[in-house]
């Protein structure tokens, strides 16, 4: 049952952001961003650590979900090193998912070539 949870709430993410897309003159950029700072918010708020309990993957993979760990990997850091883990907390915590994006972009750009809109 939790698969499907997972899978009902992070299409539902999903489902938003492209509404957000359809009906409203919002870049795709605007709404990444609305959708990470409101991961933070919401993490600061108390209101997203049950969602993820509750949601699992369907709420930690979407980009509310970085906003997500950012906001918990500065909690963690300011508790352990105090005042630096403002800087260091949220880059500690995604190093890992920003990495493989850089590597697997690289890589993917060896195959394709730009092409101007």
């Amino acid at each position: 049952m939790q698969y499907v949870i997972s899978f009902v709430t992070g299409g539902l993410l999903c489902v938003i952001a492209q509404i957000l897309i359809d009906k409203t003159k919002l870049t795709p950029a605007r709404i990444l961003v609305i959708y990470v700072t409101s991961g933070v918010v919401l993490t600061a708020a108390g209101l997203y650590g049950p969602f993820v309990d509750f949601a699992g993957a369907g709420a930690t993979v979407p980009l509310t979900g970085f906003g997500y760990s950012l906001a918990t990997g500065i909690e963690e850091e300011i508790s352990s090193r105090g005042f630096i883990g403002i800087l260091t907390g949220g880059l500690s915590a995604c190093s890992a998912g920003i990495a493989a994006a850089i590597f697997f972009s690289y890589i993917l750009s060896l195959f394709k070539k730009p092409k101007t809109k």
